[in-house]
Parts: C-alpha cells; structure tokens; sequence
C-alpha cells in the first residue's frame, strides 16, 4: 500500500519548501499549501515507517474543527482540494504551542507522578492519580522548536522573555480557552472526552488567526465517555483513542527519544494496528465512516488537485 513518506513538488509560483514532522509546506508569496503526510513522530522523532491513511485522517479531521471553530477565532484556511492538502494563509507563527489540559494524563502525569506540582507555572493539587479530572483546565505553553524536543514554558517566561507580547499572549490564552470547551461539547456528543489538545495561532496584518491542525490524534488525547468513571475508580487505564498508544508501545520497547536509545521494529502488524485506530478515532469523534482514497497513486493525485488550484 502507498503512503505519502515525503513530497518533492514544484509548483509554479512557488517561493520556498519546509519539512517538518508529519507536514510538507510549499510557500508562495501569499499563501501556503501544506501536504499532511503519512510520517509519524513521537517524543519529537519521526518514526521510519509511515502510516496509511494517517495524513488523510489529520487533515480531514482538521479541516472539520476547522470549520465548527470558525465563529470563535479566525483561522488560515483558504481551501481543502486533496483529502491530504490544506491551502491557507501565509501567518507568522507565534513561537509558543498553547497546550490544554482538562485531565492528568501523559507528560503531565509522567512529570506529576516523577513528584513536580508545578507544570508550566501552573501549581498542580496533591492527591491526584493518572487521568483524574483537573480542578479546571490549565494552560501548559511549550515553545516551538525547529529542531530536537519542544520544551515547557511559563506564562511568565513567555512574557519575560517577549516571546509574545501581553496583549496577544491575552488573546491566545481567551481564544485557547473557547476552542478546548467547543472542542470538549463536540467531543461528548460523540460520547468521548477531549482529555487535552494543542493549538497553534499566527499572526497576519496584525490579526491573529488559528492555524496547523485542530482536535486531531495528533494533537490530541480523547478517552471514551462511557465507564470512564468505573475505570477512574478500579484504576483502570482508561479506554483512549490518540496516539498516547503509540507512545506507550515505544515506552514499554525501551525508546522515549533518548540519546543512544533504538526506535523497535514497526512490523507490518503494528503499522496496520496504528493505521486503524486512526481510522477508528475519525469516525468516532466525527460521527462519519471514514472512506479509503485509493491510495494506488496518492502522490498524483495530491500534484494534480494542487496544480488545479494554481491555474
């Protein structure tokens, strides 16, 4: 089966090229034309082997939030013409990922349970256990880093050191906040719960916008809804769909993307288990069947629907 590992497009028109993780983005001079690719990473590595449907998944899924969050902030998307491409607007991305959380789950329970009780500048109560509910969702900024892992970061670092001014870091934090309780209502519905997310925002003329994905597994942990409660009180892991799965089958493989450590074989049978689950959380948190591109010339086919958008 086809996937899309990497891109090596060129368009008329086109002014620059970025790699980054999961994402290959063409710039041209007012706007951007990204192509979700199957690449998967975690603990900020690329994975060697790419999963089917996974870009599809992303981008549809995004392309979805995309258009149910659009009355509360803005966002870059100008048009979806391939399952695997988004084209939106040039923005200046702010250099911080707005991280949320409504549980205690992943790095902030590995960091919790490794005895911190401030994450991020935000002090965290005693007594808690692995995917407790929080008080109130807290916001965990992390930088954004081109290279190597991205790192925690406080309001007040972010502050401090004029990574984002007062006024703006105000506006993310209020727009942050909007998107995780849409995000969490929509989530339900579904009867799952979004446990925590990240967005991305940037700026144009002045004007901040949503941009990257939204509510994706990639960006996201969901749990079941239901017997949530039974498993808080048995603990029980809880019934998740992310890629916190993918995560923890690395973590108990002796990988964590630590120097000297080996990334463990992804057997065709793991990359068809991770294929589905994606596949799996599609149709949940969007309450659609989830429809295979003929994945025989996905590379064409992706240049050919670009090139019908730049005639």
């Amino acid at each position: 089966m086809e996937t899309i590992k990497e891109t090596t497009y060129n368009f008329p028109g086109q002014t620059g090229f970025y790699k980054g993780k999961v994402r290959d983005v063409y710039f041209f001079e007012d706007k951007l034309i990204v192509v979700v690719s199957d690449r998967i990473s975690a603990f900020d590595v690329v994975l060697p082997r790419a999963i089917p449907y996974k870009g599809q998944v992303l981008n549809q899924i995004a392309a979805k939030f995309l258009i149910a969050t659009k009355d509360i902030v803005p966002n870059w998307v100008l048009q979806v013409p391939d399952p695997n491409v988004t084209i939106g607007k040039k923005c200046e991305a702010f250099a911080v990922e707005m991280v949320i959380r409504g549980y205690l789950a992943g790095h902030a329970w590995r960091e919790y349970k490794a005895g911190k009780r401030i994450l991020c500048g935000v002090v965290l109560p005693e007594g808690l256990k692995e995917n407790d509910k929080l008080p109130a969702p807290i916001i965990t900024p992390t930088t954004k880093a081109k290279e190597g892992h991205d790192e925690d970061i406080s309001k007040e670092d972010i502050l401090n050191k004029g990574i984002v001014s007062a006024a703006d870091y105000q506006i993310l934090e209020d727009y942050t906040h909007k998107l995780f309780q849409k995000g969490t209502e929509i989530a339900a519905e579904r009867g799952l719960i979004l446990v925590d997310t990240k967005y991305e925002f940037g700026k144009l003329d002045d004007k901040i916008y949503l941009i990257d994905e939204v509510h994706t597994p990639d960006s996201s942990r969901y749990y079941y809804k239901e017997g949530y409660e039974e498993r808080q009180k048995n603990n029980e892991p809880q019934k998740q769909l992310s890629k916190e799965f993918v995560r923890q089958w690395l973590i108990e493989n002796n990988f964590q993307g630590k120097d000297g450590q080996i990334i463990p074989e992804m057997t065709d049978e793991v990359i068809t288990k991770i294929s589905e689950r994606y596949i799996e959380l599609y149709e949940q948190v969007t309450g659609e069947k989830f429809v295979r591109e003929d994945s025989a010339s996905i590379f064409n086919r992706i240049e050919k629907n670009i090139h019908k958008t730049l005639v």
